[in-house]
């Protein structure tokens, strides 16, 4: 791959409005979406995760929207890899490539690269499946300290896809989750771009209000009931559908579960920013700028091939 060959990222908070820039960008460099969004990906959540529509969908070729099912395995180590894979396809008849997505983690995977992490084995992980589900998070939570008490002081322990992980690892292999984090960054065959797109708070909690008033009408709540018997999935820890799942359990009121939605998206939306405040290397825009953000692209890209 030539070094003239350039990754555009495009990322920024929930509901900012990337969807519709996205898609003005793919078409002014005739090029796909490779969608970065660890929930769009299943097929399932289609209202509750804002997927692209039909419509869209039909106007530019997505990669990485509704391809998986619920029960489907995933990660962003597979995510790294299956983009890179598309990547080196798509620089074969273009010196562009589009990724775009406000999953964090998925977007580092593919620009900086993660540890080569075993893939973990059926049996492993349908034994820690069954345990969680029988012994609860507690138990593989105190497994997890004395298996590997490093990884232990700094996972998320009220996270079980990340706990159970931590365990499949050192179960699987005999030594410890940590050995394998190595954290070195990797260095790809192409140029990446970064775009962030933010707005002015208000707006941006004033979209997001908004956003979920037309999930409501777009009937979130049917799909929530639908998906209700598969509620314990991790990929159903969800903003949006935990709040659902809540209203049909009794907890809430159907009008306290919709402001609760809101109020933490917004939340979410706010974990976004201060992630990206980390990275130097974004440029910022109103989503609005669309001329702007393809001159900033074409420019640089031009600098990089005097």
């Amino acid at each position: 791959m030539s070094s003239a060959k350039t990754l555009i990222v495009i990322t920024g908070p929930t509901a900012v409005g990337k969807t519709a820039l996205c898609l003005d960008i793919a078409r002014h460099f005739d090029i796909p979406i490779i969608n970065a969004d660890s929930r769009q990906i299943y097929k399932e959540l289609k209202i509750g995760t804002a997927s692209p529509t039909d419509e869209q969908l039909a106007q530019v070729k997505h990669y990485h929207v509704g391809t998986l099912s619920l029960n489907d395995y995933y990660s962003a180590s597979l995510f790294e890899q299956q983009t890179m894979e598309i990547l080196e396809r798509e620089f074969q008849t273009s010196d562009y490539a589009l990724m775009a997505g406000g999953s964090m983690m998925y977007i580092d995977a593919v620009c900086n690269g993660i540890d080569d992490i075993p893939t973990v084995d059926d049996v492993t992980r349908e034994t820690l499946k069954r345990r969680l589900a029988t012994e609860g998070l507690e138990v593989l939570v105190e497994e997890l300290r004395q298996l590997d008490p490093e990884y232990y002081k700094i996972v998320d322990k009220q996270n079980p896809r990340r706990v159970v992980h931590g365990l499949e690892i050192c179960l699987m292999t005999g030594k410890t989750y940590t050995s394998f984090r190595k954290r070195e960054k990797k260095q790809r065959p192409f140029r990446i771009v970064k775009i962030g797109l933010n707005r002015e708070r208000e707006e941006l909690y004033n979209r997001i209000n908004q956003r979920v008033d037309q999930m409501m009408a777009n009937g979130l709540l049917d799909e929530a009931r639908a998906l209700y018997p598969m509620r314990q999935m991790n990929a159903l820890n969800t903003v949006g559908y935990k709040e659902m799942f809540a209203y049909i359990d009794g907890t809430w009121t159907l009008d306290e579960a919709v402001e609760r939605i809101k109020g933490n998206t917004r939340r979410y939306a706010r974990k976004q920013l201060t992630w990206y405040k980390k990275d130097e290397q974004i440029r910022w825009f109103h989503p609005n700028e669309k001329d702007q953000i393809i001159s900033y692209i074409s420019q640089d890209y031009e600098q990089q091939n005097i």
